[in-house]
């Protein structure tokens, strides 16, 4: 499993001096980073491809609080990838300094073009890299579907 440990610094607690929204989501996203870049999933290869991420939503479950002083360690793991690699799913876990796990997060994505901005599927020079990741032991294909499956559409203030 692959994992990164975060020292919690003063800016990532919030008023109750607990871990806050946005440290989860901080570390998450610095986890995930962390292991493609590992691979070679960096920004040479983005720039290169002109590909970028978009986060679709991200899920955080709550089980208990992370307070300063002791670091949390974050999990990764694909939980589902669409067979053309356009959509994606990690899910990580956090876990305090005594491997509790104190929050989990699930995260669903696609991969846009940066000039068309439309999404597109992973070049293959990229999509080999998730190969070998780490898969949920319920992993599954992603369809367009599941990336529907909350059913939430915008509502704008002022209808046209």
């Amino acid at each position: 499993m692959y994992t990164k440990e975060f020292e919690i610094r003063w800016n990532d607690l919030d008023a109750n001096r607990h871990l806050a929204n946005k440290a989860y989501i901080e570390f998450a996203a610095h986890t995930r980073m962390s292991y493609l870049i590992e691979k070679g999933f960096d920004q040479r290869l983005l720039g290169k491809l002109n590909i970028g991420p978009v986060v679709f939503y991200e899920h955080i479950y709550y089980f208990k609080e992370v307070f300063s002083g002791k670091p949390v360690t974050v999990s990764l793991e694909l939980k589902g990838m669409s067979e053309d690699g356009m959509f994606f799913e990690f899910h990580h876990n956090y876990y305090d300094y005594k491997g509790r796990n104190v929050a989990h997060c699930e995260i669903m994505g696609a991969w846009i073009d940066l000039e068309s901005r439309k999404l597109i599927g992973l070049p293959e020079e990229a999509a080999h890299l998730f190969d070998k990741m780490e898969r949920a032991k319920d992993f599954r294909f992603l369809t367009k579907e599941d990336t529907r499956k909350h059913a939430k559409m915008p509502v704008d203030l002022k209808p046209e």
